[in-house]
């Protein structure tokens, strides 16, 4: 993903008076239309219906890899585990070198310098979570620290996760003031800035309307990503909240010209699951966030999936567990 300058962001000029106070900035989201849930709920489940067969699916399969910020995130992270997971990134099937490389590795930002060593040479990016992930629970101060710790130890893109007390609490500006801040953080030496996605952990913020509200609220305030959740509760990406999010970034680019990626992590597992989130994302926003620029899966286990499905589709049987690693 190439690098952007720092914010404000092209094309946001025109919503620049929403965010000029905390009234004003309440006023616009508590102004955008209501989600119909019954409406998105059916939406995402006739998506989900879509037949993907043969070459679609080979396609699909290989697209999906390409994705993946394959994950690691437990408090028994080793660097040998890291090292191990950044070899499978870059050499996902060893018995077949056509396999796409994925997007990422993710990792917590103290094992950065370990992944972005291992990758050295590819262009698989090190994403590391920030800002007291997962729970958020921190003083800012913390949470810059953090970012800039993973910054500079070779982090290409930094997760974050918002303050949902704040946010529920209807403490609006908080929140935006601290996606600034922490983007801000992500700044380079040299003038560029470490891509930011912004995590919401839509489990926690309990209705559609409070996801499209966090939607526009961190793409106002920088976001090069709105990512769905940090995999760590019990409800993690779903198809009807990432349709919702996915509207949320096409209605804003039809607003202020800016393109903004989007990530659903947690609980995606499955090839076919994969499958339907691309059918969702070609039907709402079409071709143009079909890359790994613009959509990514936030995983640990997916991977071993499309591998095997991959290989069922090349030689027409599925092979046996030992097939792939077990990370």
């Amino acid at each position: 993903m190439p690098d952007k300058p720092a914010p404000p962001r092209p094309g946001t000029a025109a919503l620049a008076d929403v965010t000029a106070s905390d009234t004003a900035l309440r006023r616009f989201l508590h102004g955008l239309p209501g989600v119909d849930a019954v409406g998105l709920e059916a939406r995402a489940a006739t998506l989900g219906t879509r037949s993907i067969k043969t070459t679609a699916k080979a396609y699909a399969i290989d697209l999906a890899i390409s994705m993946i910020d394959l994950t690691t995130l437990e408090g028994a992270d080793t660097p040998g585990k890291v090292r191990s997971l950044c070899a499978k990134g870059l050499n996902p099937d060893p018995s077949d070198r056509d396999t796409p490389r994925v997007a990422a590795i993710c990792v917590y930002g103290d094992m950065a310098k370990v992944a972005k060593e291992a990758l050295a040479g590819s262009d698989i990016q090190v994403a590391a979570v920030a800002t007291a992930f997962p729970s958020g629970r921190a003083a800012l101060s913390v949470k810059l620290a953090d970012t800039r710790d993973a910054v500079t130890a070779g982090a290409d893109e930094i997760d974050m996760v918002i303050d949902r007390g704040a946010f529920l609490s209807g403490r609006y500006m908080k929140v935006f003031e601290e996606i600034r801040a922490v983007k801000e953080a992500c700044a380079r030496p040299d003038g560029t800035h470490a891509h930011l996605k912004v995590i919401f952990e839509n489990g926690e913020l309990s209705t559609y309307d409070n996801i499209r509200r966090a939607s526009w609220l961190a793409m106002l305030a920088g976001a090069d990503f709105i990512k769905t959740s940090t995999g760590k509760v019990g409800v993690n990406a779903t198809p009807p909240n990432t349709l919702l999010m996915l509207e949320a970034v096409r209605d804003f680019r039809d607003a202020t010209g800016t393109q903004i990626g989007v990530k659903p992590a947690g609980g995606i597992r499955t090839s076919k699951d994969a499958i339907k989130y691309l059918v969702m994302v070609n039907e709402t926003l079409g071709e143009d966030w079909l890359s790994p620029d613009w959509f990514r899966f936030g995983a640990s286990s997916l991977l071993n999936d499309l591998l095997m499905q991959r290989q069922k589709l090349s030689t027409g049987r599925y092979s046996g567990p030992d097939y792939v690693t077990v990370d």
